[in-house]
């Protein structure tokens, strides 16, 4: 088997500053990574993947794991409506080259397609996912602390965009664009978490960030407005508001939401 650059992760997910362990029973051979480019890593190696339409194929079965892909489907994703003459020797050819790639067991031959058998502690999305579903159980318990440390470590899961080195093909589009909402909301929650420990103060250069760059985003409309009320700011507060109602109907053609709507209101009170 080819490795290529070090840089993965054994036994645990490492994020940034953090290493998350993965479920017990697990054995993490072989790891996926999706929120980012995509890589797999074995002992802490890259694998090499081979070239652009292999890495695609794999991606494709990543994103249907557990499920039987037919060999049509593949040549439809990888090739769209006119495939070559030899797009289903094409495809086996890539899909043994995967197998000596990621080893036994892993990519199955199912009827007349292929089925890529990996457990969901092996894939960081499968991670992030369960980390938040941990982080908002912890913040409807009323334990913030706890909240923001899950949320803290499922952001860390994300070194860039979701399949960055796909971002321009069909077949990821719809499973990128939810994974990037589910991101956004998580961060959304890990900051609520944060003001609900007190650290507005320092929240409010990221929120200003966030705002800039999602400026249609209430939710982040409300943490930045919040934040900057408690940080003694309340003309800012108040100014932001404005802002943020005149992009919407400007754009939007509507009013601020109720939430936007009912802060401006406390604020002022």
């Amino acid at each position: 088997m080819e490795n290529a650059k070090k840089g993965g992760r054994g036994s645990a997910f490492r994020t940034s500053g953090a290493v998350v362990a993965l479920p017990t029973g697990i054995p993490a051979v072989v790891e996926f990574r999706i929120l980012g480019p995509l890589e797999v890593v074995e002992h802490d190696q890259l694998l090499a993947l081979g070239g652009p339409k292999q890495r695609a194929l794999l991606a494709i079965l990543l994103l249907h794991r557990g499920e039987m892909v037919s060999t049509e489907r593949l040549s439809d994703e990888l090739w769209g409506e006119r495939p070559p003459a030899s797009a289903a020797r094409t495809v086996q050819a890539y899909v043994s080259n995967l197998r000596r790639a990621l080893g036994d067991g892993l990519l199955v031959t199912r009827g007349h397609g292929y089925l890529l058998d990996v457990k969901p502690g092996q894939v960081d999305a499968s991670r992030f996912e369960e980390l938040v579903k941990e982080g908002r159980r912890a913040l409807q318990a009323c334990d913030p602390r706890v909240a923001a440390e899950h949320l803290h470590c499922a952001l860390a899961l994300w070194p860039g965009s979701a399949l960055a080195d796909f971002a321009y093909e069909e077949f990821c589009q719809s499973e990128v664009g939810r994974l990037e909402e589910a991101k956004l909301a998580a961060l959304e929650d890990r900051i609520d978490a944060e003001l609900a420990l007190g650290e507005h103060a320092a929240l409010v250069p990221e929120l200003d960030a966030l705002v800039r760059e999602h400026p249609l985003r209430e939710r982040f409309q409300c943490q930045l407005m919040l934040a900057l009320y408690r940080a003694g700011r309340q003309a800012d507060a108040l100014g932001l508001y404005q802002r943020a109602r005149h992009r919407l109907v400007d754009e939007l053609g509507m009013e601020p939401g109720p939430e936007l709507q009912q802060l401006e209101r406390a604020i002022l009170a």
